[in-house]
């Protein structure tokens, strides 16, 4: 079961960071914390860096860099208007999803 839910989890992280950013830029560890404090949605900084390096390499985050307040420089992650088109996408397709699921799950065929 504990690898079911953690491949469940790897599939909709995507989502789930671009739901953080969707109204404010955060910083890395800011979306960490803000995604930890929904109940099963809990990740590691590993499993949140990945995603934002791709997501910028899809053009789907801006990165602004600003001084900390203690140790290296932060990166601010904001969506841009090509990641807000995604995340609509995949909120529109999740949705979908989500409906299908629950129909299946509550015994309701076609």
């Amino acid at each position: 079961m504990n690898q079911w839910i953690t491949q469940f989890r790897k599939g909709l992280v995507e989502l789930c960071i671009m739901a953080v950013l969707r109204d404010d830029e955060a910083y890395g560890y800011q979306i960490v914390e803000k995604l930890g404090s929904v109940a099963g949605l809990e990740v590691t900084e590993s499993t949140v860096y990945p995603v934002l390096a791709r997501l910028a390499r899809d053009r789907c985050v801006t990165i602004r860099t600003a001084p900390s307040p203690a140790g290296p420089p932060r990166r601010y992650y904001r969506l841009s208007e090509t990641g807000r088109r995604r995340l609509a996408e995949m909120i529109d397709h999740w949705q979908s999803l989500q409906n299908s699921v629950n129909q299946l799950t509550q015994g309701a065929f076609p």
